[in-house]
């Protein structure tokens, strides 16, 4: 009877023991399919437990969905960094929603200071790698959201200058008609004055009356 070599025996073992491991965890998909089901159920602290550990791992869709119920407080409080950070991880990756989502926080100044020069960064960060996209409707669309989103901050802006000027002109017009106001007040109290005076000084049985 021969005997069977230990060390084949103990590689069989290590093997059986890492397929037993590997099957025992669950597939990506499956996991984060039982995470969306437990945040639709109001059960989203147990859900950021499972996106963490596949956005840890580099799961950008894991990643994603911790960016999107932080920045608009879906299940846990509003927490705009939280969310930039989440956006940037998935972003790093290649992920063109978290570019784009990306860019908009940093183009509205949201958890972080606006950087119109960053959102164009992470705008066309896709672009920039892979250049025949910049052609499809999808990113056509994008730079039209893009662009409108300036266009509305610029208008934003300009309309408040706009009602500063208009208050300061018409404080302005406040202030030179008090003035004026006071000026003609003090004139006709001083013209008062002089004809009481000239009236006091006039001679005894003196009367204007004939």
């Amino acid at each position: 009877m021969s005997k069977s070599n230990p060390i084949s025996f103990a590689g069989v073992l290590l093997a059986l023991a890492a397929y037993t491991t590997q099957a025992a965890e669950p597939s990506v998909e499956a996991e984060l399919l039982r995470a969306a089901k437990l945040h639709f159920g109001g059960e989203t602290a147990a859900a950021v437990q499972i996106w963490k550990k596949w956005a840890e791992r580099g799961d950008v869709d894991a990643a994603y969905n911790l960016a999107v119920i932080h920045q608009h407080a879906d299940g846990v409080p509003y927490d705009p960094v939280q969310a930039l950070a989440w956006y940037r991880i998935a972003a790093e990756r290649g992920d063109k929603a978290a570019q784009y989502a990306l860019g908009q926080m940093y183009l509205k100044g949201e958890g972080v200071p606006a950087d119109e020069a960053k959102a164009h960064e992470w705008f066309t960060a896709n672009r920039r790698h892979h250049l025949h996209h910049q052609h499809t409707p999808q990113f056509q669309q994008w730079r039209k959201q893009a662009q409108a989103l300036i266009e509305e901050r610029d208008r934003r802006e300009a309309l408040a200058r706009s009602r500063q000027n208009d208050a300061q002109i018409l404080a302005d017009l406040q202030r030179r008609a008090g003035i004026g106001a006071a000026q003609s007040a003090a004139q006709s109290g001083d013209a008062v004055k002089m004809q009481l005076a000239a009236q006091a000084h006039a001679p005894a049985g003196t009367s204007d009356q004939p």
